[in-house]
């Protein structure tokens, strides 16, 4: 048993991050800013550092909402066929109201996946 599990209690990894708090204690917060990391948790001191999330929160982000845009503008076009502007008009605002939070959550929860699965850890040894 490491020291985190001593003093904290298990955090699920999914609500953590969804919430974006922190993976150790589930009560600080992860952000700062729309999605660049505080330093460290304000309420457990865990250090931050070892999150790296890099682009995989935006490749899901891109894969799962693009996937959802293009399936229902592809049905729309074949369906009833209208004008450019209109999918524009659709489109652009649905892509941005369903992305900027997604990739939010998607962030959080990578990062406390990372934490509990203590999948940085053996970047940390090479640091030293």
């Amino acid at each position: 048993m490491n020291g985190d599990q001593a003093h904290y209690p298990p955090v699920e990894p999914f609500g953590a991050g969804f919430r974006g708090r922190c993976p150790r204690c589930g009560e600080g917060k992860l952000f700062d800013g729309y999605i660049s990391l505080k330093p460290r948790c304000t309420v457990c001191g865990l250090d931050y550092d070892f999150a790296d999330s890099a682009d995989g929160p935006a490749v899901f982000v891109m894969l799962i909402i693009g996937f959802i845009v293009v399936g229902l503008a592809l049905w729309l076009e074949v369906s009833y066929g209208p004008p450019l502007w209109v999918h524009f008009l659709l489109w652009v605002p649905l892509v941005l109201i369903l992305c900027l939070p997604t990739l939010r959550w998607l962030k959080g929860i990578m990062i406390a996946l990372q934490y509990s699965n203590k999948a940085a850890e053996g970047r940390l040894d090479e640091q030293k």
